[in-house]
């Protein structure tokens, strides 16, 4: 079986993270949709090992939270009448926990709204932190019991609750853009944060770079993920790219090297190498099984 150069898995994979769809990767590096379809996927692999290993400990002083709304093989209201959904068909809620000072994305998930989504994410976040936080999310209530739950009393959690009225004479309901933001409103829970801190503003920011380097985040387009595991695999990619690999415009380093994460800006050949020595950790069919622990 032919095997992809470095050079050409490097190109596939900074055009995936730079937001191009697979099909115009196709057309302008001459491999197959399924080639890249299958780097992406074993990109995504060998990216959520990495990251579940590498950040950890980390030292933040302000977490904010959010989660940022797609779609996989259809909107959630078509999926009863689609044919041949998949399971994992209908929306999907990327959740992420973004350090405001050094903009690392501590912690992500991929799934729905729910409330387990809530405590799974606060589970995994609380295990990388190494101190106490002050945190803040949106008025969410699945938050309550999900910090609740993960950090007990040793945080200091508010919520900056956002309030909506319509625009232009249109209600939410008929109109694509969200509501107008007529106000915010700040509410303590625990501990006592710094009233000046109690924002989502740089998590929300980071929502909109997800948005932008990810094609299938793409809003009005048919760039929307058919599979959720390509989904969570390409969110997957993105955040090592977003950590390690990315300048941040305003820090002049990326957020890795900003956390203490990383002592230098990655190259996108490093996830390359990442990918490789994923490889080479595969069992062979001749070769004894190597248990891989998470």
């Amino acid at each position: 079986m032919n095997k992809l150069d470095a050079k050409t898995r490097s190109t596939i994979l900074h055009m995936l993270c730079e937001g191009s769809s697979i099909r115009a990767i196709a057309r302008i590096t001459g491999v197959s949709k399924n080639t890249v379809s299958k780097l992406l996927v074993d990109a995504g692999k060998a990216c959520m090992k990495f990251h579940d290993e590498a950040v950890r400990d980390v030292k933040a002083s302000r977490i904010q939270c959010d989660e940022i709304w797609s779609f996989c093989y259809a909107k959630q209201k078509n999926v009863a009448t689609a044919k041949g959904a998949p399971e994992g068909a209908g929306d999907v809620w990327t959740w992420t926990a973004l350090d405001a000072d050094s903009k690392l994305i501590v912690s992500y998930l991929v799934g729905d709204r729910s409330g387990e989504a809530a405590i799974d994410l606060m589970d995994d976040l609380r295990a990388r932190l190494a101190n106490r936080v002050q945190l803040t999310t949106d008025g969410h209530k699945a938050y309550l019991e999900a910090v609740e739950g993960a950090f007990g009393g040793d945080v200091d959690y508010a919520q900056l609750v956002k309030l909506y009225g319509s625009m232009g004479g249109k209600s939410a309901e008929v109109r694509y853009s969200p509501a107008e933001c007529t106000g915010i409103r700040k509410r303590r829970v625990e501990g006592n944060p710094d009233d000046t801190h109690v924002s989502t503003s740089h998590v929300e920011r980071s929502n909109l770079t997800m948005r932008m380097h990810m094609r299938r985040f793409t809003r009005l387009t048919n760039a929307f993920s058919k599979k959720i595991e390509n989904h969570t695999y390409a969110v997957a990619l993105h955040m090592v790219y977003y950590n390690f690999v990315r300048r941040h415009k305003t820090l002049r380093m990326s957020p890795a090297m900003a956390a203490g994460v990383s002592d230098r800006l990655w190259d996108i050949a490093d996830i390359v190498r990442l990918l490789e020595k994923a490889e080479a950790e595969k069992p062979t069919k001749r070769g004894p099984y190597k248990k891989i622990s998470n």
